[in-house]
């Protein structure tokens, strides 16, 4: 073995770890809202989360990824502690894929259908396939569909490399007695250890095992501990990502490291036990690709049914190790979410929601203090409104951040969705501490509104309240169809101001009102009358998106010209249910 087979290893862990990543990016891509959604199924039942982390792990072919996002999840405070136990032992399991999808290249025969199956037969026709994809589809879809047959075929190009590059130790005696350093299981779980932690993938370090077992000289006792050794390994990206973190995200990567310890001390223990009560004679013999893939999925699968029922305990245990800290008021996302952009974006997602229902709180609020004066509510009001600005501050610019990650064409719509409507909601919250202190005028200066303008004000109120109901609605539900009744309450509004200042013109110039009456009166129907254009450009984005651009003066100005029998029924009807 000399320098270029050495160089031949390392240029194909670098295509082996390029392709791993380029066909988990796909995967993700492709998956998108939807690994997100498994995620919010998530409860207390360790079973049901541990088949989630499975999935999930399949999906996106890292384990350690998976650990890294759920630190974050926690951290941000969207997912409980307890929920992430099961998570941790699915992925364990789940990861267990690659090694059988890798254990192909040991396949040996003549018959031509089972060669189809050997990478090297199959690979080019899949990258073949994949290029044609990339550079031919218009579709994100297919493109990402694309990426991860190309991922894949340089996955299995560098383990072809790394195989053929090592090949030569089968004739090196210098190797054979290197080996027998292995037979030490303490040793053996210290290489995988090492191995597993430098490289930050558990999938790629049992790769390269995979690799050197075609030499002939692994046998399955050797082996054993070194699988052992990858999955402690494999704790260290989750112990990385929890630095800088809250200490409940800190307890995740505790939760980790501890399954995988008391796992691997457990199994070794009944590796001892049965080594020294029965011959094994499989011991000694050479382990195959398929072999490590066969111990890598018995020893997750054993470590998990073992600890599985002790999945409180393990809670119990990292929350003993790390002690607790008070709870943050409100939670926002971490940074960690960004290594899978579709998860950081769902997320994002609920977080505006969250930040809509303030801002709409903070305006019923307001509204309230017009007809009932209340300085506990009214300084309520104003800290909502500064709740609503630290979002948009936090959310604008985690959502910049996360625009300049590779996103499919769908992510980056929703995106453009999101960075439209938090402004939206934020001047909610500031024209709702415009009406709590015209209400605080009313109350100071003992100047209330006349018997008829109150009467007014009230029916606008109740269109104002009603269309921040569909509007924000609209938006938590995605339904277009309360989207699409926005627009006409929204005209329904100007037309109930503007009939609400001629009214007040009258009453001033019979003398009922006065003109003091008429500044705060202003004040109340110029924030309502913003507050409702709020809400329809809320509604408008939401439309645009659907139909995959951001015209939102196409959309509004098909609507005024009432040429839509369903916008005209709709219209008519807010107008009779307002009439003032």
């Amino acid at each position: 073995m000399d320098i270029f087979s050495f160089i031949s290893l390392f240029g194909g862990l670098a295509l082996f770890l390029y392709g791993m990543s380029l066909m988990s990016q796909g995967l993700e891509k492709l998956a998108g809202g939807k690994l997100e959604g498994i995620l919010k199924k998530m409860t207390s039942n360790p079973v049901k989360s541990l088949f989630l982390g499975i999935g999930i792990t399949a999906v996106i072919q890292s384990s350690s990824a998976v650990t890294v996002m759920l630190v974050g999840l926690v951290n941000s405070g969207i997912m409980q502690l307890s929920g992430t136990v099961g998570v941790i032992m699915g992925s364990n399991i789940g990861t267990t894929v690659t090694a059988w999808i890798l254990s192909l290249v040991g396949i040996e025969s003549n018959n031509v259908w089972i060669k189809l199956l050997k990478p090297e037969s199959f690979s080019p026709i899949l990258a073949l396939i994949g290029i044609i994809l990339m550079m031919s589809s218009k579709t994100s879809k297919k493109k990402d569909i694309g990426s991860i047959m190309i991922g894949f075929a340089i996955l299995m190009y560098g383990m072809d490399f790394m195989s053929d590059s090592v090949s030569p130790l089968a004739d090196m005696p210098e190797f054979t007695s290197m080996l027998t350093a292995f037979t030490n299981p303490l040793l053996g779980i210290l290489t995988g250890l090492i191995l597993t932690a430098v490289i930050q993938s558990s999938s790629a370090s049992v790769g390269i095992l995979q690799a050197l077992t075609l030499t002939g000289g692994i046998s399955y006792g050797m082996a054993i501990p070194i699988i052992m050794g990858q999955n402690i390994g494999t704790c260290v990206t989750a112990l990385i990502s929890s630095i800088g973190v809250n200490k409940n995200a800190k307890r995740v990567a505790v939760i980790h490291i501890a399954f995988n310890l008391l796992g691997t001390a457990v199994c070794l223990l009944l590796y001892f036990v049965l080594h020294f009560l029965v011959d094994l004679s499989f011991i000694e013999q050479a382990i195959s690709p398929v072999g490590v893939a066969v111990v890598h999925s018995i020893f997750n699968i054993t470590t998990t049914v073992l600890l599985l029922p002790f999945s409180k305990q393990l809670v119990k245990l990292a929350e003993g190790t790390i002690k607790t800290e008070p709870e943050k008021e409100i939670a926002f996302l971490d940074e960690r979410l960004l290594k899978t952009p579709s998860i950081a974006l769902q997320e994002c997602n609920h977080i505006t929601t969250d930040m809509a229902y303030v801002s709409k709180q903070s305006m019923m609020d307001a509204m309230d203090l017009l007809f009932s004066y209340n300085e506990k509510k009214a300084a309520g009001v104003k800290d909502l409104e500064g709740e609503v600005d630290i979002y948009e501050d936090r959310l604008g610019s985690y959502l910049v951040k996360l625009s300049g990650y590779d996103l499919s064409d769908t992510d980056s719509k929703q995106i453009s969705k999101l960075l439209h409507t938090i402004g939206d909601f934020e001047r909610i919250s500031d024209h709702a501490v415009n009406v709590m202190q015209a209400a605080k005028e009313i109350e100071e200066k003992k100047a209330p509104l006349s018997p008829e303008g109150l009467a007014e004000i009230k029916v606008a109120t109740a269109a104002i309240r009603e269309i921040m109901e569909i509007a924000i609605k609209a938006f938590d539900e995605n339904n277009l169809e309360l989207a699409y009744r926005v627009e006409p309450l929204e005209q329904v509004v100007d037309g109930i101001i503007e009939g609400i200042k001629l009214n007040h013109i009258n009453r001033l110039q019979a003398g009922k009102c006065t003109i003091q009456q008429g500044f705060v009166l202003s004040d109340i129907l110029t924030n309502y009358e913003r507050v409702s254009d709020h809400c329809s450009n809320i509604a408008v984005a939401m439309i645009e998106l659907s139909k995959s651009a951001f015209d939102t003066h196409e959309y509004l100005d098909k609507l005024k010209t009432m040429d839509d029998p369903e916008f005209r029924k709709m219209f008519t009807e807010y107008k009779k249910k307002y009439a003032i």
